[in-house]
C-alpha cells in the first residue's frame, strides 16, 4: 500500500458534507484498504466557522475555499456547497491545481457540465457526480460504465422525493395539493421555499444529466421541457385511480423511434398501477431504464438525505482516489453522438383530457370531430352528467356534463393543438385538466 496519504478538501459542511467527514473518519481503515492508500481530510471550507462540528478538527476549518483548493497538495476536492457560483470557479480552480473533483451539484452540472468535463480532461483529472442524481441510488455509474456497450432507448424515473411524497399522500389519503405540501414541509421533505421541487426545476436538472449520459449527447437544461405538479388536483388523482393508474412527476428521456433525435421532459403523468414505478411510495426515488441488449432495468432507493447522498459521494471519492493511486483517469464526457434534442412537440404521448361540456345532443360528435381534425385517435370516452344545485335552474344551453377522453399515442404538438381547439368550442365550458399518460 502507498504510504503517503491522499489529501481531500471538503467544500461545504452541511447535512451531506458533515456526514462525508464523519464516514471518512470512522471508516478510515476500510477506505484505505479499498483505495490502496490512506485518505486524509486536509481542510473543510465553510461559510460560518463558529459553528460546532462534531468530529471535525477546528484547525481544518476555513472560510477561504479558494485558498484551500489552491494549496497544490490536494488530491481530490469534494464539492457539496451547491449552486452555480462560487462552486463553478472552485471546481475549475481545483482542476488547474491538479485535483480531481467529486460533486453533488446537479444544477451546475446541468447548466455547465461540458465546460467542467473539458476542464477536467485538459488537466488529466476526474469529475465524478453520482450524488447529483437520485441520492444513494447507483445510477450515473451504471449508465456511464455498465451500459457503455449497450444502446439506451429510454430513461423514465421519479427523481424528486418531495414531489413523490406529495403525490403519494394525495393518492393514499385523498388530501389536496396544499395539505400534502404542508405535511411534506412539516416532516422536512420540502424546503421552506419548495419551488425548485414542486415546479420541476430539480427534476429537470437531473433529466438533463441523465439524457446526456444515456444518449451520448449534450442536453442543456433549457432543452428539457418542464412542468410542475402545482396544478394537479384531487380530481386528477381520482380520475387516474378509475383508469387503474396513479399520478407521478416523471423525468422522461427517450430516443426517437428512428434513433435520430432525443427528447427530455419533466411533468406529471398517469402511469398504470402495473408499472414498477407506480409502487414507489413516500420520498423514495426510482429510475426505469430500457436498453436494447439489457432490456428493462430498475434502480430504486432513497433519493436524498445526508447519509444516502454521502454514500454516493464516498463511492465517487473511492473511485477518484483509486485513479490517483494508479495514475489513471476514469470515464470522461461521452458526447460523440451529438443527436439533436427535439422540442416537446415532437414527443409521442397519450393524453387524459377532462372537459366540462354542455349536456345536450351532438356535443360528443363535435368533440370527436376536433380530435379527428388534428389526427389524434380517441381510445376511450367517459361521460357523466352534473346535477343542477337544489333550487337552481339549468344554465342556458342545457345542463353540464363531465367528459373524459383518453387518446391513443400522438405527438404532443398534435395533442396540444387539439386541446386549444376544444377550448374554442361553444359547447365546451372549460378544459378541467389535461395530463399525459405514460409507462404503458
Amino acid at each position: 500500500m502507498r504510504t503517503r496519504p491522499l489529501k481531500v478538501a471538503l467544500l461545504g459542511c452541511g447535512v451531506v458534507g458533515s456526514e462525508v467527514a464523519r464516514i471518512m473518519t470512522t471508516q478510515a481503515d476500510d477506505l484505505a484498504a479499498r483505495i490502496g492508500a490512506p485518505v486524509e481530510l486536509a481542510g473543510v471550507a465553510v461559510r460560518r466557522p463558529g459553528r460546532v462540528r462534531d468530529g471535525i478538527d477546528p484547525a481544518l476549518v476555513t472560510t477561504d475555499a479558494t485558498a484551500l483548493v489552491k494549496r497544490g497538495d490536494i488530491d481530490v476536492v469534494v464539492e457539496v456547497i451547491g449552486g452555480i457560483e462560487p462552486a463553478r470557479a472552485l471546481i475549475t480552480t481545483a482542476f488547474e491545481y491538479g485535483a480531481s473533483v467529486v460533486s453533488a451539484n446537479k444544477a451546475l452540472l446541468a447548466e455547465d457540465g461540458p465546460t467542467l468535463h473539458r476542464a477536467a480532461e485538459e488537466q488529466g483529472a476526474d469529475l465524478y457526480y453520482e450524488a447529483a442524481v437520485a441520492g444513494a441510488i447507483p445510477l450515473v455509474r451504471p449508465l456511464r460504465e455498465s451500459l457503455a456497450g449497450d444502446k439506451v432507448n429510454r430513461v423514465l424515473g421519479i427523481v424528486n422525493g418531495t414531489t413523490n411524497f406529495i403525490l403519494d399522500r394525495m393518492d393514499s389519503s385523498g388530501a389536496g395539493y396544499v395539505e400534502a405540501l404542508d405535511e411534506a414541509t412539516a416532516l422536512g421533505y420540502a424546503e421552506a421555499d419548495p419551488t425548485a421541487d414542486v415546479e420541476g426545476f430539480d427534476a429537470a436538472a437531473k433529466a438533463a444529466i441523465l439524457a446526456g449520459i444515456a444518449f451520448h449527447t449534450r442536453v442543456g437544461l433549457d432543452q428539457v421541457h418542464r412542468e410542475g405538479l402545482t396544478e394537479v388536483t384531487a380530481a386528477d388523482i381520482a380520475s387516474a385511480r378509475r383508469m387503474g393508474c396513479t399520478v407521478k412527476l416523471l423525468a422522461i428521456c427517450e430516443r426517437a423511434a428512428d434513433g435520430r433525435s432525443v427528447t427530455a421532459r419533466v411533468h406529471p403523468a398517469m402511469i398504470p398501477l402495473t408499472h414498477p414505478l407506480a409502487s414507489v411510495r413516500e420520498a423514495y426515488n426510482a429510475v426505469f431504464v430500457e436498453a436494447e441488449a439489457a432490456g428493462q432495468l430498475m434502480f430504486y432507493g432513497p433519493g436524498a438525505g445526508g447519509s444516502p447522498t454521502a454514500s454516493a459521494v464516498l463511492g465517487d471519492l473511492v473511485a477518484a482516489c483509486r485513479n490517483k493511486v494508479r495514475g489513471a483517469r476514469g470515464p470522461g464526457e461521452s458526447a460523440y453522438a451529438q443527436l439533436p434534442v427535439s422540442p416537446m412537440g415532437g414527443a409521442v404521448t397519450r393524453y387524459h383530457i377532462s372537459l366540462d361540456v354542455s349536456d345536450k345532443p351532438g356535443v360528443l360528435a363535435q368533440v370527436a370531430m376536433i380530435f379527428a381534425e388534428h389526427g389524434v385517435s380517441i381510445d376511450t370516452v367517459r361521460q357523466q352528467g352534473k346535477s343542477t344545485p337544489e333550487g337552481g335552474t339549468p344554465p342556458a344551453g342545457g345542463g353540464e356534463a363531465s367528459l373524459v377522453v383518453v387518446t391513443h399515442r400522438a405527438t404532443d404538438a398534435a395533442l396540444s393543438a387539439t386541446v386549444e381547439a376544444l377550448r374554442k368550442l361553444d359547447t365546451v365550458r372549460g378544459v378541467a385538466s389535461t395530463m399525459r399518460v405514460e409507462g404503458e
